[in-house]
């Protein structure tokens, strides 16, 4: 198929564009200002020349700290835009896939969140990102959207490239240990969305392949569980490592309140598309594998 991916550098969407062609897709990646998720216009456009068979919706307001003072702007991509972008795949009768994110629960249920559960985010991220899903669903029933959350990979900014500098830096690090989750790789997402697609292209409005799903690694962990594995795979490839502590979310206060519990249940997704979540160790130890080539002799 033809693929139009909204998001071109992202982590996300490069993924995509190594991912989708092993499968035969041809994909064309764009993000502003080809493809301006501001600007209705820019969209109408960008859908018009790709002339796509489906659309992924990779891109995304993702600075959570930041969106608390540009409440507007993370508005205006992560929900107004992607509404726009879900529309023009609707009206060319598309499949869209859209994705979204943990931060649409406020983390206290004290259980793995499961699609049905009421959303309650708690931060301007989380609002936008909710506010997004309700436009893609609303402007095309043929939309899946797919929740995930701590995506990590080679590229861009992210917590495991954070860790791997600050570690190499410092002779210690704190990091908190009582906000749980999942990593999730980039390249695993990716390999699910490309497994999704043919069904999607396929599947009639109504299908149970569209609607909510949850995909995140396995097993669950804390942020200071994550950043320990990481040490610990890094350190036998040769790397610095610090001393690692675990400290409290009231000992590292941001600006925007993060989930303390943003378990994701991934059933659904196994249930429906037999997607089974990937074990994030393994995927680290790959990712490593480019982030730190072994040291000759190790």
């Amino acid at each position: 198929m033809r693929v139009l991916v909204a998001g071109r550098t992202g982590q996300l969407a490069l993924a995509l564009a190594r991912r989708l062609p092993q499968d035969g897709h041809a994909v064309t990646a764009l993000e502003a200002p080809e493809l301006d998720l501001t600007d209705a216009a820019s969209i109408a456009r960008a859908v018009e020349q790709a002339a796509p068979e489906a659309i992924i919706n990779a891109a995304a307001y993702t600075a959570v700290d930041r969106a608390e003072d540009e409440p507007e702007l993370a508005l205006a991509i992560n929900a107004t835009g992607a509404g726009l972008l879900a529309a023009a795949a609707a009206a060319r009768g598309l499949p869209f896939l859209h994705v979204s994110t943990d931060y649409v629960f406020d983390g206290t249920k004290g259980a793995p969140y499961v699609e049905t559960d009421p959303t309650a985010p708690a931060s301007v991220y989380g609002r936008t990102k909710q506010a997004g899903e309700a436009a893609v669903m609303a402007a095309n029933p043929r939309s899946a959207i797919l929740r995930t959350a701590w995506v990590c990979s080679a590229d861009g900014n992210n917590f495991l490239k954070t860790m791997l500098r600050l570690g190499a830096e410092r002779p210690a690090l704190s990091v908190v240990a009582d906000q749980h989750g999942a990593p999730t790789f980039a390249a695993d997402l990716a390999d699910a969305i490309a497994r999704m697609l043919p069904r999607l292209a396929a599947a009639p409005a109504g299908d149970p392949a569209f609607g909510l799903f949850h995909l995140t690694g396995a097993p669950w962990t804390t942020w200071h569980g994550f950043a320990a594995e990481i040490f610990a795979q890094a350190e036998k490839r040769g790397a610095k490592v610090p001393a690692l502590s675990a400290i409290t979310t009231d000992q590292y206060p941001t600006k925007a309140r993060r989930p303390a519990d943003g378990r994701l249940d991934c059933s659904r997704i196994t249930a429906v598309h037999g997607i089974q979540p990937a074990d994030w160790r393994q995927s680290l130890a790959r990712c490593l594998e480019q982030l730190l080539p072994a040291t000759p002799g190790r």
